[in-house]
């Protein structure tokens, strides 16, 4: 490991430790306490990493406690949209714990989603319109990646013959790019609004996030596949790309598991080559001249490699 990512882990241990102390000040419910404990907080330290890079660490002591508070929004958003997602996809644990449906009950897991969700946007008013219109635009895209995903695995076999190759892949990037990359996007726009960043700027940490966002997600499914999990929205434009046809093999799950053991290594390589590509076009933007120069421009340029290697540890490879 060099030193800039000896620096880099350290500013994220750090970070990461002012984050769990404000969210302890912010958030008094104990179910929503018990939510947000364990998380990795990628989309709230790329946050603070944005707003440390266009401050370049000079600005107030208020004024990074105001950008931790809108970090803790941003954690609010995310685990609202986990707690919806094992209820969607019965999954019983959420990192190493009962998952909070199974815990409280359906109901009760739905309606504090939606108060996760209602603390996370009065934060985004307290701090300005524009960063309240970004919490509004984010989440509509998000739920509408989620949206499309839970249409996809819902179609039956005849109906996913039905649509065309170019099609199933275009709906799979889309659905990573609505339900994953978007809040990077929104969480690195964020940090530099909070530094009172404007103009062109802020496009380039939009787009410096969606491709971490991007390459996370291929990285996250990556790792499901390796695991055994044979998503439908995942494996099935993943086959299609190796086979040709959809029509020209029976879409039954062993015979899904059967041809993706056939395919795992060139699968793999798929997978690797796209999330190096979209690694490459993160690091290209945290060069941009605009972003001036300091210490935090460089960690810009190596967290998105560090982030996409911690999530392919689980399996023993890095890019």
């Amino acid at each position: 490991m060099n030193d800039q990512s000896v620096n880099l882990n350290s500013f994220i241990e750090n970070s990461k430790e002012d984050l769990e102390e404000k969210i302890i000040k912010t958030i008094s419910d104990e179910n929503i306490v018990f939510i947000l404990k364990g998380g990795k907080r990628l989309r709230s330290l790329l946050a603070s990493l944005s707003f440390k890079a266009c401050t370049k660490g000079t600005e107030a002591s208020s004024q990074y406690q105001k950008a931790l508070e809108g970090a803790v929004g941003i954690e609010l958003a995310h685990a609202a949209s986990l707690v919806h997602d094992d209820i969607i996809d019965n999954d019983s644990l959420r990192r190493g714990k009962p998952s909070f449906f199974v815990k409280k009950g359906v109901a009760n897991a739905i309606l504090t989603g939606h108060k996760m969700l209602a603390i996370g946007f009065d934060i985004a008013l307290k701090h300005s319109q524009e960063i309240a219109r970004l919490y509004i635009d984010s989440w509509d895209e998000v739920v509408n990646g989620e949206i499309n995903e839970v249409d996809f695995n819902a179609k039956d076999l005849n109906d996913i013959k039905e649509l065309s190759k170019a099609n199933i892949s275009e709906l799979y990037y889309k659905v990573i790019n609505q339900k994953t990359a978007a809040l990077f996007s929104s969480a690195c726009k964020a940090g530099a609004i909070e530094a009172d960043m404007a103009g062109d700027i802020l496009k380039v940490f939009a787009d410096y996030g969606r491709e971490i966002g991007l390459a996370y997600q291929l990285a996250d499914d990556l790792v499901d596949l390796m695991k055994g999990e044979m998503i439908d929205s995942v494996i099935i434009p993943l086959l299609n790309k190796l086979e040709g046809k959809l029509n020209t093999f029976f879409f039954g799950s062993r015979a899904i598991k059967k041809k993706f053991a056939e395919h795992a290594t060139e699968i793999e390589q798929i997978y690797i080559e796209e999330i190096k590509k979209h690694v490459r076009k993160a690091q290209e933007l945290s060069e941009s001249k605009i972003i001036p120069s300091s210490k935090y421009k460089g960690y810009l340029n190596e967290a998105p490699t560090y982030i996409i290697n911690e999530m392919l540890k689980e399996i023993s490879i890095t890019i």
